[in-house]
Formats: C-alpha cells, sequence, structure tokens
C-alpha cells in the first residue's frame, strides 16, 4: 500500500468529517422539516338529544337577589341569620351572614340549601321521611332541619336556598321562601 503524505491524510480526514457532518444535518434537517404526523382523527360523539342534557343555573344576580329578599324578610322580624344560595350541583353560589347571626348559622345555612336542593323538597318535607329511611341524616353534607328551599324550574331544581339562625326551623324555612318568592318578582 502507498504511503500517504500527512497532507493528503489531513485532506482526506477533512473531506470525511465533512461528508459525516453533512449527512447528520441533512438527516436532521429532513427530520425537522418532514411535515408532523396527522393527528388522530376526532371521534365526533352523537350529540343529539340523548347524550347531551342541559341544565339550568341562576346568575349570580338573581342568587343574591334571592338571599337578600330572605335576609331582608328575617331583619323584618329582627331575627339574625345567615342566608345560603346553592346551585343544582350544590356548589355555593352567595351566603350572606347577617349581623348578629350566630357562628353555626353560616355552616347550617349551606348545608339545609344543599339538602333542599339534593331532593328537590323543603327541608321540612325531608324532616319527616327521616322516620322511615333515619340513615339519610348521615350523608356527608346534608343537614335535616327546616330551613331549606328548592328553587325549581319546570318542576326541576335549579338551586336551593338555605337559612338558619332563627329560633325555629319554621321562621328559616319562611325566609327561605321568601327567598325562592323573589325570584318570581
Amino acid at each position: 500500500m502507498k504511503k500517504m503524505s500527512l497532507r493528503t491524510r489531513v485532506l482526506t480526514g477533512a473531506v470525511a468529517a465533512a461528508a459525516l457532518g453533512a449527512g447528520t444535518l441533512g438527516a436532521v434537517s429532513a427530520n425537522a422539516s418532514a411535515p408532523a404526523a396527522a393527528p388522530a382523527t376526532a371521534v365526533k360523539a352523537d350529540t343529539a338529544n340523548r347524550n347531551l342534557q342541559q341544565s339550568t343555573h341562576l346568575t349570580v344576580d338573581a342568587a343574591s337577589k334571592a338571599a337578600q329578599a330572605a335576609l331582608d324578610a328575617a331583619e323584618k322580624e329582627h331575627q339574625k341569620v345567615a342566608v345560603s344560595v346553592v346551585d343544582r350541583n350544590g356548589n355555593t353560589i352567595v351566603t350572606l351572614r347577617g349581623d348578629g347571626a350566630g357562628p353555626q348559622a353560616y355552616e347550617s345555612a349551606e348545608k339545609k340549601a344543599y339538602t333542599a336542593v339534593s331532593w328537590n323538597a323543603p327541608t321540612s318535607e325531608l324532616v319527616k321521611r327521616l322516620t322511615q329511611t333515619p340513615n339519610l341524616k348521615d350523608i356527608p353534607g346534608t343537614l335535616f332541619l327546616a330551613g331549606g328551599a328548592p328553587v325549581q324550574v319546570k318542576g326541576a331544581p335549579v338551586a336551593g336556598i338555605g337559612v338558619a339562625g332563627a329560633p325555629s326551623g319554621d321562621l328559616d324555612e319562611k325566609f327561605a321562601q321568601a327567598g325562592a318568592a323573589a325570584l318570581a318578582k
């Protein structure tokens, strides 16, 4: 084999390195400029009547109006209460704590509102059901005491109003009903 000069070896090495570099760069460039894989075809659900359900929710303004009406009704009778309005899913929309309402009133009002919307019935009626099914009271987040009223649209519950703090559940429920009635005005 013929011996190469230093100059030939350096040039041959440089050409080999350039060729290798160009090949690597070409492969990287080809990958970078290749079109992205097409996204998976989106699955379209049949959104006709049977797969979707529409529900109605109170606006914050409507919930505030109802809560204020309930609080005003209580204040007219010199009662110190808290009022809570929850949506169909039991999420609190607004809670008002009247001046002088006890510390338990806030949470009790929320639970009464949640209970009323969950069963689409005034909580005073639900208390009567406890005689037949006493374990209902064990459901987390509920409070089976008078003072909760559902808000309905076409017979379906859309919200619950709970009032707590008056000396009787009957008064609490009267004030909750006043809040619900304010939404009809």
